[in-house]
């Protein structure tokens, strides 16, 4: 799983993607790709400095550790077997059942199904279908399905469950849209290269056809909207993206606070916070995404940014430390907040449906937490006996 030491799927990946992403704009701004210019220099240090509190949160378990700040928990003699009879044996584990998680599954692509039938075509070949993808059927489909095909591979060795997330993941291309196909694909990558001892080749084609895919669905995407003409090719598109992300930055910045949690709000209630970005900094009705740094800038400025980046760094660190002890369903749900998380680096922390990911992982930490002090405990007494 390793190369040199180096675990490829670490919280640090994160800042890697922030670094190639800002390079991809870095491009198109060098060849001014339909008009868009350098950003200012302000906008290069907001976007290292959210990336330094982000990597000082990931720190922060570690330094806390090797100064003694808090009592610290002896798990050198937890392994993993006792950890996972531990967690075994918790109320929780009853809804992690082979057959309820499959089941789960099955009902979310009958779901994304039954949507696709309803909307009389596929999304992905029309604007117009596109907008009405993403309803009520589609929110429900994509909660149950990515969550419970991560934890069916991690736990289950069946190869039948590998169809089932190639069905998923074409239900879900066929939207159109790229976050979702994306999430369901790195996620459950994620989820196989730690659970099946992958080798770091595979990761090497692992981004070969991801990038084949996610240019392909959105360039697909982009070109079946009936109202917009692109003369733009895949590979420009791509960079194009990221150009236009950055520069939506750029002016958040330099109009920080200026939405005063409108945007925190407005993620947590039937508003859509990508329309307030386009409304407030581009001055038109459109959703528009505005980076992973862009949202709690605009909402309160550098303050936020720090604490959102710090706390975002720290859950990472600490949901990678519980996938490394326990593995199965926690490695899942590490990988499907990861996945998302990398894709924030573009679209922002703005998508209610991810929060709950968020908060189901915070779940899962509690019982974790709870199970690992829970054995701590019990080898203390038996010390002390």
């Amino acid at each position: 799983m390793k190369v040199k030491n180096i675990d490829t799927f670490s919280p640090y990946l994160v800042i890697v993607g922030i670094v190639l992403y800002v390079a991809l704009a870095m491009v198109a701004y060098q060849y001014h790709l339909r008009g868009l210019d350098f950003v200012s220099s302000e906008t290069l240090f907001a976007a290292f400095f959210g990336s330094l509190l982000f990597i000082i949160g990931a720190l922060t378990p570690k330094i806390i550790g090797k100064f003694n700040l808090i009592p610290k928990l002896d798990t050198s003699s937890i392994s993993k077997d006792k950890l996972n009879d531990k967690l075994h044996k918790s109320k929780l584990s009853v809804l992690l059942n082979e057959k309820i998680i499959l089941a789960v599954v099955l009902v979310a692509i009958f779901l994304e199904l039954l949507n696709t039938y309803l909307l009389g075509g596929i999304p992905l070949f029309s604007g117009y279908l596109k907008a009405k993808a993403t309803n009520d059927l589609w929110r429900v489909s994509y909660v149950l399905f990515l969550p419970a095909i991560n934890i069916l591979i991690a736990k289950y060795h069946n190869r039948w469950y590998y169809v089932l997330f190639v069905i998923g993941l074409a239900l879900f291309a066929a939207t159109g849209y790229r976050t979702t196909t994306m999430a369901i694909l790195i996620s459950v990558f994620i989820t196989v290269y730690y659970t099946r001892g992958l080798q770091f080749k595979h990761f090497l084609i692992f981004v070969v056809v991801a990038a084949v895919i996610g240019i392909a669905v959105g360039y697909i995407a982009v070109k079946s909207i009936e109202w917009q003409q692109w003369t733009l090719n895949p590979i420009q598109l791509v960079f194009y993206r990221a150009g236009f992300t950055f520069m939506v930055f750029d002016k958040i910045v330099h109009m920080a606070g200026a939405t005063h949690g409108a945007m925190f709000y407005n993620t947590f209630t039937p508003g859509h916070p990508r329309y307030i970005v386009g409304d407030v900094v581009l001055g038109y009705h459109k959703m528009i995404t505005p980076t992973i740094f862009g949202p709690a800038m605009l909402d309160f400025g550098y303050i936020a940014l720090a604490i959102q980046m710090f706390l975002i760094g720290l859950f990472l660190r600490l949901l990678h430390s519980a996938h490394k002890l326990a593995d199965g369903v926690f490695t899942a749900i590490y990988a499907v907040i990861l996945a998302h998380t990398l894709i924030w680096i573009e679209t922002g922390p703005t998508d209610f449906i991810v929060w709950l990911f968020y908060a189901l992982a915070v779940i899962a930490l509690v019982v974790f937490a709870r199970s690992i002090w829970g054995i701590s405990k019990k080898n203390s007494k038996s010390e002390n006996i």
